[in-house]
């Protein structure tokens, strides 16, 4: 049987996997927790021309998890398509909101839980642009000063679906504004403690505001940090292929997608590892 490789594509994050292939992905019982472990160690990997099927990618996550089945513009439950095609996906004009860095699930309609990991597959990719982009919340932590760390750890921040939305519609409709403002907000921790014992920041799109501090002053420092977690030399962009499967760790990763043209073929397919960690 063929070695399961784990090969680091950067010093910062990110692994590719090989000697996996659908089958074995489906039979061998000692790769689920070989890719979590993976997971946990690379917060990114990556698994070229892998070619799954989507029932063997949701019968694959189930062993890595409970899994979203809620309804995703796709005929199998737990698969959500992601395109910006509105045949495909009638809510596709707020998946431009991917274009921009951020973690799943931190303004959820319930008292829902971040995602634990996110897997896509890719069935159709973009003639130009739509690569993926990811960085590590854990590592953007641990490069910070001792005293930087300590009072980032007394700050909470407000997320909002309005703050996620705004940059690519600045001037909405009083409608659409309604309707972002009837979506939950929520309030996290900046500095997310995990049950493991690491430190990773909740950053992304979705910060409206750090709360008690001037509004000004607030989006600096998000800024700030946002820009020295996702320099270049931390981020590991994927180019994707057709067949290409990617999972990250939700918890610790932010990610974005490169901006791909309102009538490109790009097509991925995605399944949801439920958490069961709150940001705390």
């Amino acid at each position: 049987m063929t070695t399961i490789t784990v090969e680091k594509l950067n010093h910062e994050i990110g692994a590719e996997i090989t000697g996996l292939d659908a089958d074995r992905l489906a039979a061998d019982d000692t790769v689920p927790g070989l890719i979590l472990d993976a997971l946990e160690t690379n917060g990114v990997l990556v698994f070229r021309g892998l070619h799954l099927e989507p029932e063997a990618q949701v019968a694959f996550c189930r062993k890595l998890g409970e899994i979203d089945t809620t309804p995703g513009h796709h005929p199998l439950p737990g698969i959500y398509r992601v395109s910006l095609d509105t045949s495909k996906n009638s809510s596709a004009n707020y998946l431009r909101g991917t274009f921009d860095w951020h973690i799943d699930g931190c303004t959820p309609k319930d008292d829902t839980y971040p995602q634990m990991a996110t897997v896509l597959s890719a069935k159709a990719v973009a003639t130009s642009g739509g690569e993926t982009e990811f960085a590590s919340t854990y590592r953007a932590y641990d490069r910070l000063g001792t005293a930087e760390q300590e009072r980032l750890r007394g700050l909470r921040v407000l997320h909002s679906l309005e703050a996620s939305q705004r940059p690519l519609n600045p001037d909405p409709s009083p409608r659409l504004l309604e309707h972002w403002r009837n979506w939950p907000t929520r309030e996290h921790p900046l500095v997310w403690t995990h049950r493991s014992g690491r430190r990773s920041l909740v950053l992304g799109t979705s910060t409206d505001r750090v709360i008690g501090m001037d509004r000004a002053a607030g989006r600096a420092l998000l800024d700030d940090l946002l820009a020295r977690c996702t320099a270049p030399e931390y981020v590991y962009r994927h180019t994707w292929s057709v067949g290409d499967t990617v999972i990250w760790d939700n918890r610790g990763v932010i990610h974005r997608a490169a901006p791909y043209p309102q009538d490109s073929p790009r097509e991925m397919l995605r399944t949801t590892v439920l958490g069961d960690e709150p940001i705390q």
